[in-house]
């Protein structure tokens, strides 16, 4: 495959010069950005405009053990246990232990989590959690967070919002990082932006699928563009469905948060029936795993295409409060929730896999960080616990902070330089990109979701191998093109990885070897281009 996705000299591109460059606008990228001294000039690169994000949407809460009859000790083995025997111990205990701190900054932000009537924090539940310790904001805690964290953001005079921006492809030399290759939406122009420190936080890929509660951003670009440079990617074949996700008609991609069920809701087949008792001792709390893969049988059992949420017993003035916006989005859609039963079905939500990072979110090549879901610093192993991710892109985002910080210190804020004039032999478009795009999502819905066998993923090989012959050579002019050329190629990882591991565990679910295979797969498989 080509270095680079599209051609270019370095001399022939406008040039911009920051101390330190972030790659999205979520929870981890602004708050690394907030997290870095100011008197280091910051840019943030953002695909859309700064409030579109994975994290914005977010809806559940933050995990943190700050409950008296809680411990850092019980959330590490909560989620040591969710993660299936493959969690990175060491990121465990930094994220559970450097979580109450990072709470502290978000509240001094002015960050408005729900309070008891005395004014203490109020702790919600969620699935395999063995204590309350879920703070919210609401069911919108994402919006709130970034919202507050943005606003400061804009306050900050050393740090840049650069929106419509699309990072096409890191500039390396000799393993070092020195930059991003970027693509301006509004101009249809390159443009090169040079740094010392370049730290991804672009999110997940959730545009894999035909069903996601992802943007439409998340389109893997950051793993992408690691990848090519030469970083090590992990666990790829882990990809996260969340169980309930509004299944209607107008809407398949409305997340209902996980925090309902925390709240006593149940879960009914399309008889009625309540069937989680009849997989798991925690029911309607165990993982997320085993709870997609219990509606996805479930489903299959009774030839729906949706099972349903009951949380009827508990008042609409209740509901109104604690769920305002799931309850409204609900009677947007004629369900009113304190009457009637919430149509849902499983859809992709969160990748466990990413760039490999250690707890400092190094990645391997010099100068290059990544924090937050596109990074795997091995935190959620098999499968992530809930709420755990928006606490992910505080604590380690404040270690990046802290290690960027000592870096630029070092290095007297050198002036970066590149001189590169990458040229190859490429053909001009046979394809169009929203037609790939599409049928990728289909193939990977169909054969790589909540249950794969190797039939299916041997056949989604074969139809995506055919589009990554056809594009990986072909010219890209538009940013559907850059999304595409990401998509195939990560589409083609993704595949690989879920084929090597010949076992059941976690998100990976194998029909064909069911069983959790200790001996032979409590190990990472590492995907790696050499350059």
């Amino acid at each position: 495959m080509n270095r680079y996705i599209v051609d270019f000299n370095s001399e022939d591109i406008e040039t911009e010069y920051h101390d330190v460059l972030i790659i999205g606008s979520g929870i981890a990228g602004v708050y690394t950005a907030l997290e870095i001294p100011d008197e280091y000039d910051i840019a943030i690169l953002t695909k859309e405009t700064i409030e579109i994000s994975n994290s914005v949407l977010a809806q559940g809460g933050i995990a943190v053990s700050l409950d008296k009859e809680d411990s850092p000790e019980l959330h590490f083995k909560d989620t040591l246990y969710a993660g299936a025997g493959l969690c990175d111990e060491e990121s465990v205990w930094v994220l559970v232990n450097e979580a109450a701190a990072n709470i502290e900054k978000l509240l001094d932000y002015g960050v408005n989590f729900d309070r008891k009537k005395q004014g203490e924090l109020a702790f919600g539940r969620e699935a395999a959690h063995s204590k309350n310790r879920i703070i919210h904001a609401g069911d919108t805690t994402g919006k709130e967070v970034c919202d507050k964290l943005i606003s400061v953001v804009r306050t900050r005079n050393n740090i840049s919002i650069k929106e419509r921006t699309f990072a096409i492809d890191l500039i390396t030399e000799d393993n070092k990082c020195k930059g991003v290759l970027a693509y301006d939406e509004d101009s249809s122009s390159k443009k090169l932006y040079l740094s010392n420190v370049v730290i991804c936080a672009t999110g997940g890929f959730g545009q894999l699928y035909s069903n996601t509660t992802n943007p439409e951003v998340a389109t893997g670009d950051g793993v992408c563009l690691a990848y090519r440079a030469g970083a090590r990617l992990m666990d790829l074949e882990f990809i996260q469905f969340h169980p309930t996700v509004l299944y209607h008609p107008l809407n398949k991609s409305f997340l209902i948060s996980e925090a309902v069920r925390g709240e006593g809701a149940i879960l009914r087949n399309i008889n009625g029936k309540r069937f989680m008792p009849e997989y798991h001792e925690l029911c309607e709390l165990a993982p997320r795993d085993v709870v997609s893969r219990a509606i996805f049988m479930e489903m299959k059992k009774t030839g729906a295409s949706n099972v349903f949420l009951d949380i009827t017993f508990k008042g609409k003035e209740y509901l109104e409060n604690r769920f305002p916006n799931i309850y409204r989005t609900c009677m947007n859609y004629g369900i009113d929730m304190a009457k009637d039963y919430i149509p849902v079905a499983p859809a992709e939500h969160y990748c466990m896999g990413g760039i490999r990072t250690d707890v400092f979110g190094r990645t391997g090549i010099e100068g290059f960080y990544a924090c937050g879901e596109v990074a795997c610093t091995g935190i959620h192993g098999a499968n992530r616990l809930a709420s755990n991710s928006l606490l992910e892109g505080l604590v380690f985002g404040r270690k990046i902070g802290g290690e960027v910080a000592k870096i630029l210190k070092d290095s007297n804020k050198r002036k970066v330089e590149v001189s590169i004039n990458y040229r190859t032999d490429r053909t001009e478009p046979t394809v169009n990109a929203d037609d790939v795009i599409k049928h990728i999502q289909h193939v990977m819905t169909e054969h790589v979701g909540i249950v794969r066998n190797r039939e299916g993923l041997i056949e989604a090989k074969q139809q995506v191998g055919k589009y990554y012959e056809l594009v990986k050579n072909m010219k890209n002019y538009t940013l559907r093109d850059f999304e595409m050329q990401n998509i195939v190629l990560l589409a083609t990882l993704v595949i690989d990885s879920a084929l090597e591991r010949e076992e059941s565990r976690g998100a990976h679910y194998r029909s064909d070897f069911t069983k959790t295979d200790d001996v032979n797969w409590k190990r990472n498989i590492i995907k790696q281009l050499k350059i």
